[in-house]
């Protein structure tokens, strides 16, 4: 369950946000630190544990803004001040940098990815391989077909930057997950429902 944790960052304003904060925060700050980085809030791609545990410890040293889906953000507690709530196609900048939220469900009902550029952080939606468990509280295997397909559709040199370390390579891109992902290969929602949740 190796979580990988992001930066996004502004290079000229050196400003940042931090994808998913959890397990060691302070590591985290510090990274940002050592190369230089003011750290101005969180992107939260969904609110399983071992995405958020860090959370309340990073806006205890930061007081920064929150980013999470409508639909997620009843989840995080006390935190109400901080939370800004998202809806698919929004868009914020760090700096100058464009940050775009897809609405992702099928792993949790406000799952999201963010698109910056032509590289995706997708989460617990899409893996190198693999996608997200539909099977937990929340989760919807035939929403989790239509995620896919949206991520799917995006330039294929667009880079992916999974949320858990399950594979030999730490990235990969749309296209290769095209080619040898078999969640993206299935041609039809009952193929897809089959093949994930054996039905």
């Amino acid at each position: 369950m190796q979580n990988f944790v992001y930066l996004v960052g502004d290079q000229n304003t050196r400003e940042a946000l931090v994808v998913d904060p959890a397990w060691d925060v302070d590591t985290i700050l510090g990274h940002a630190t050592k190369e230089g980085f003011k750290v101005k809030g969180a992107l939260i791609t969904h609110t399983h544990f071992d995405h958020v545990n860090g959370l309340e410890e990073l806006l205890k040293k930061t007081d920064g803004i929150v980013y999470i889906h409508k639909n997620e953000a009843e989840f995080l507690k006390g935190m109400k001040g901080n939370i800004r709530k998202i809806e698919g196609g929004d868009q914020i900048k760090i700096g100058q940098v464009e940050i775009k939220f897809l609405h992702t469900p099928g792993h949790t009902p406000g799952s999201q990815c963010f698109l910056v550029g032509k590289n995706l952080i997708s989460g617990d939606t899409l893996f190198i391989n693999a996608c997200g468990r539909c099977d937990l509280p929340g989760g919807d295997a035939e929403e989790m077909y239509r995620s896919l397909s949206k991520l799917a559709s995006l330039d294929e040199t667009t880079m992916l930057y999974p949320g858990h370390n399950y594979a030999d390579e730490p990235t990969s891109t749309i296209a290769n997950e095209k080619r040898f992902n078999p969640y993206l290969q299935t041609t039809s929602l009952d193929d897809f429902l089959k093949y994930r949740m054996g039905y």
